[in-house]
């Protein structure tokens, strides 16, 4: 599908004008809330206190941005017999 909002003649408000519409009028989908960002440091924090003790333990491997990814990522699944599909 290619479909481009500026030649449909909608007119997209930036980032900021929509936070604040979305603000003034309540609606919170966009929005996280307590609970919910709790939840996401509850998973990402027992890590982090990981890696701080031992960083060898789950080292993390960077790759270059547009590139297929790190070498360690087709190892990670050719152990179930998988392999990353081209698409």
């Amino acid at each position: 599908m290619d479909f481009h909002y500026k030649e449909a003649g909608i007119e997209l408000p930036d980032a900021y004008e929509r936070l604040l519409l979305d603000c003034m009028l309540g609606d919170q989908t966009l929005f996280w809330r307590s609970d919910g960002v709790a939840a996401a440091w509850s998973l990402v924090t027992p890590v982090l206190k990981k890696w701080e003790r031992d960083e060898k333990s789950c080292p993390i491997t960077f790759y270059k941005s547009g590139s297929w990814g790190p070498k360690e990522s087709e190892a990670l699944l050719e152990r179930d017999g998988r392999r990353w599909r081209a698409l």
